[in-house]
């Protein structure tokens, strides 16, 4: 029998990195959760424990606190790019870093005081793999809801369906969408803002025969508004909201009392990307 070592990596994971910029009386926030993930020439270390090559997962922790300091943080895409070329340039053994950046955000209440938002997190992916380099920016848990326009029939039914079909239902979701650039140079926050437009608008604008068709309108907006992006995938969990039975009270209930069930839920993927390009799984 003939065993190898197959694909591997290691590397920093969630390292919390706060950045205040003291520039004058009004300061700057960037909050930063940083994840490192390097592969290359590393079986010695699996093999026979020879951890020559092996860039030690707190010194990449020190080199997100020194980043942060020597650079700033600027941009997530920009912050992941400079760190991913750092590992794989300054570390012979070292052929692919990968830098995953989940970036919380905080609202201004005066020149030095925020308040935490509790609304969708701002993500990126930055993968630096020789001479190859992607970009893959995100969403995650931005929460919508069309209180109308959404009907659901005409489905498969089998001896075990018990869902009335419906032509008015709240459609609700938490998006998480990423999105791959074409380049790896580009203005970073102005195409997050316009992709964000974008999405929402697309949900907002469109009358939801399923949430299936909602996510290919999501994405396809993104791409005919954003040239710059040239694949988008989506995750769209179904949040449902259920009539509330009220006729043992004696009242109707016209669309207007929903329980908001937050488990099992339905959970709707797919990709959308221009024809001219294929997917680069290893951009994910």
């Amino acid at each position: 029998m003939s065993i190898v070592l197959g694909p591997n990596q290691y590397g920093k994971a969630e390292t919390r990195v706060v950045r205040v910029v003291r520039d004058g009386a009004r300061h700057e926030l960037r909050d930063l959760n940083v994840s490192v993930a390097l592969a290359g020439d590393l079986a010695g270390t699996h093999l026979t424990g020879d951890n020559a090559a092996v860039l030690p997962t707190d010194t990449q922790k020190n080199t997100v606190y020194a980043f942060a300091k020597r650079h700033g943080i600027g941009e997530p895409e920009e912050f992941g790019l400079r760190l991913a070329r750092h590992f794989v340039a300054s570390q012979p053994s070292i052929g692919r870093a990968r830098v995953s950046i989940e970036q919380y955000a905080w609202r201004r209440l005066g020149p030095h005081s925020f308040q935490r938002d509790g609304g969708e997190n701002r993500t990126c992916l930055v993968t630096v793999d020789g001479a190859d380099e992607w970009v893959v920016s995100g969403i995650a848990d931005l929460v919508l809801l069309n209180s109308t326009d959404s009907e659901f029939w005409g489905y498969a039914k089998d001896e075990y369906t018990t869902l009335p079909e419906t032509k008015d239902r709240v459609l609700a979701t938490a998006v998480s969408a990423r999105w791959r650039h074409a380049s790896s140079e580009g203005d970073w926050a102005a195409s997050y803002g316009g992709v964000r437009d974008a999405l929402v608008a697309a949900f907002v604008e469109t009358y939801s025969l399923s949430l299936q068709q909602t996510l290919y309108a999501m994405g396809r907006r993104v791409l005919e508004e954003r040239p710059e992006i040239v694949e988008v995938r989506l995750a769209l969990p179904n949040k449902h909201h259920l009539l509330v039975d009220l006729s043992p009270f004696g009242l109707d209930n016209p669309n207007e009392v929903f329980v908001a069930a937050d488990r099992p839920y339905g959970l709707i993927e797919g990709t959308v990307l221009r024809s001219s390009v294929s997917p680069v799984d290893g951009a994910f």
